[in-house]
């Protein structure tokens, strides 16, 4: 069973391999991989490591104070602080978020809050930041 799931991919099946619980406070920045639960509060950034197939999932009483920088992020809980997805983020019913959101797509369900600005990002910031196509010509 454990070597099933080793081979599968974390990003949208749902897999939890860290959760920080309801009685965990997290004063720090936090990097990850894989599928992480936080139902506690974090005071800190949330960052996915580079390349990392990362989902980061807010429960309703969750909190987070702190940049967001993860693929996929679904939210419930409150978020004070700016959030990046490369992939998707989805807002849930009791989503409260304070900051600007940059996604690629969204889902926001009726009932949630956003206090900032929603900025669309065409492709993930690693492509954005490549180098262009087209040699510059010098005169």
């Amino acid at each position: 069973m454990l070597g099933r799931n080793k081979s599968s991919s974390t990003s949208g099946s749902g897999q939890v391999d860290t959760l920080i619980g309801p009685q965990v406070s997290i004063r720090g920045d936090v990097t990850f991989s894989g599928g992480l639960y936080v139902e506690g509060r974090i005071h800190g950034a949330v960052c996915a490591e580079d390349g990392a197939k990362a989902v980061l999932t807010l429960s309703d009483h969750g909190f987070i104070e702190g940049e967001v920088r993860v693929p996929v992020v679904i939210v419930n809980g409150q978020l004070t602080g700016d959030l990046y997805a490369s992939d998707r983020i989805e807002l849930g019913a009791h989503a409260r978020v304070q900051g600007n959101i940059h996604y690629r797509m969204v889902e926001m369900a009726a009932g949630a809050m956003v206090t900032g600005r929603l900025i669309h990002d065409e492709m993930p910031p690693k492509q954005l930041s490549g180098p262009t196509a087209e040699p510059a010509d010098e005169a």
